[in-house]
């Protein structure tokens, strides 16, 4: 399946201090082996990164031991609206049944999907009219879409135009009905739905059906305490149930385990900047079958991956 959520991680887990660039870190550049500002991440199960870029317009991937050159697999074609265009993508998944991208495509207000099979030249229009910014699937038929207008998340069934709400859809605010600019989305398999509340400095929890959402990390106002998050971006929920943030505005990547009022720092931490242990921007974050750590650190024009501790 397409869902990111079977990776086991062990509570006690820890990852190197220092990344390794996996793609880009050439500085902000459009040739294949350059990023400009990389938004979304998705890591298959061959170790294959595969990047929405945003500024480049494309859907890029490395593949796992190349790290000097990447593959434009849909867009890259310039700023537009065709079928053969992106527009300032944010988020990407791959459907793994009909071995396609799912993509965000943020700046034609459009969901859209390519097929990943070799010769593809365009995609097609899933959902139009959307200010989308996060995708998430758990099950083959089913993807959900953040909204960054509305305020709000939906469940899409393949084909239909509508969706289903699932959390958020009052209006912007902080109550626990609300949302405040929702980016990054995370499915688990119970159909919870994670949500990167942004401008509420929270990650909320929506179980099925309910009418509001669970604080599960962060809304205690914007900040670097152990208890607060700033601008929180990407999530990943593993199978105990501990959720990963990438905490945007503190350069750093949190973990929280369930029902903890406050989070851990795995990864970074260290100040703004380009080091080795540090980022500029940690925009998104995935976890491959191994539990080695990927992170999108977006005004480093870059991915690093943190390799797990073993044992």
């Amino acid at each position: 399946m397409a869902s990111k959520n079977s990776v086991n991680i062990p509570t006690n887990a820890k990852w190197a201090q220092n990344g390794v660039t996996v793609a880009g870190g050439k500085g902000k550049g459009s040739t294949t082996k350059e990023l400009s500002s990389p938004f979304g991440l998705f890591v298959d199960d061959a170790q294959t990164v595969v990047i929405a870029d945003r500024w480049n317009h494309r859907i890029i991937q490395w593949k796992s031991g190349n790290t000097t050159n990447g593959q434009v697999i849909a867009g890259g074609k310039g700023e537009g609206n065709g079928l053969h265009q992106l527009n300032h993508p944010t988020d990407v998944l791959i459907g793994k049944e009909t071995n396609s991208l799912i993509i965000c495509d943020r700046g034609n207000d459009r969901v859209v999907r390519w097929s990943r099979h070799s010769g593809t030249t365009q995609g097609e229009i899933l959902i139009d009219n959307i200010q989308c910014y996060g995708l998430a699937m758990n099950e083959p038929r089913y993807f959900y879409v953040s909204d960054v207008a509305k305020h709000e998340v939906r469940r899409y069934q393949f084909g239909e135009k509508d969706g289903t709400l699932v959390a958020g859809g009052n209006g912007q605010g902080a109550d626990l009905n609300q949302l405040n600019w929702p980016t990054y989305l995370f499915v688990d398999g119970q159909q919870n739905v994670y949500v990167s509340d942004n401008n509420n400095h929270r990650v909320m929890k929506w179980t099925k059906d309910a009418k509001e959402g669970i604080v599960v990390a962060g809304g205690q106002g914007k900040g670097s305490a152990l208890t607060q998050l700033y601008h929180p971006n990407g999530i990943f929920v593993d199978t105990l149930g501990t959720l990963y943030v990438a905490d945007s505005w503190n350069n750093r990547v949190m973990r929280w385990t369930r029902d903890a009022k406050q989070g851990t720092v795995i990864v970074g931490g260290n100040g703004k900047g380009a080091g080795e242990n540090q980022f500029d921007g940690t925009i998104v974050l995935s976890f491959d079958r191994h539990g080695n750590l990927y992170v999108a650190d977006y005004n480093n024009h870059r991915v690093q991956r943190f390799s797990i501790e073993k044992d």
